[in-house]
């Protein structure tokens, strides 16, 4: 298998990680929270355009920064720490910015989205990562750490 279809793999696996989990998330644990939080900000409905951009880039960005690195030095940690890492960095980015120019935007809110920034996009970066590797033959994960 070529590396570009093991990273097209890696894309696909984190995408369906992602989805999946942001659909439970927003669809059913903290449906109300966005509600009241977010309240007269909010789009209803959402903007499905701005919504597949955001997606599209977004898996793009963990695939490149969190998965590849990890499929390449065959590290689950490696993808989970840097999955992490890189939900915060996006995340706090667009809540502090929102904050700063957006009337009303709801600063309550920013530690929960930056702790499920953290949570889904480590867990989207080690699901895909898993995915990935149980798809190529060879490549079942394996920590870096040698007994």
């Amino acid at each position: 298998m070529t590396a570009a279809l093991k990273h097209l793999s890696a894309y696909v696996a984190t995408g369906l990680a992602f989805l999946a989990i942001d659909l439970i998330w927003l669809a059913v644990v903290a449906r109300d929270f966005y509600h009241d939080a977010y309240g007269e900000i909010l789009a209803q409905p959402f903007n499905l355009t701005g919504a597949a951009f955001f997606y599209f880039i977004y898996i793009l960005g963990i695939v490149i920064f969190a998965v590849a690195p990890a499929l390449a030095k065959r590290s689950l940690p490696q993808a989970a720490i840097q999955g992490g890492l890189f939900g915060f960095f996006c995340y706090a980015a667009y809540n502090f910015t929102a904050l700063s120019v957006i009337k009303n935007f709801p600063a309550a809110a920013i530690p929960v989205d930056l702790a499920w920034g953290v949570m889904l996009t480590g867990s989207a970066a080690t699901g895909g990562y898993l995915l990935t590797t149980l798809f190529f033959k060879g490549g079942a994960p394996r920590d870096d750490r040698r007994t």
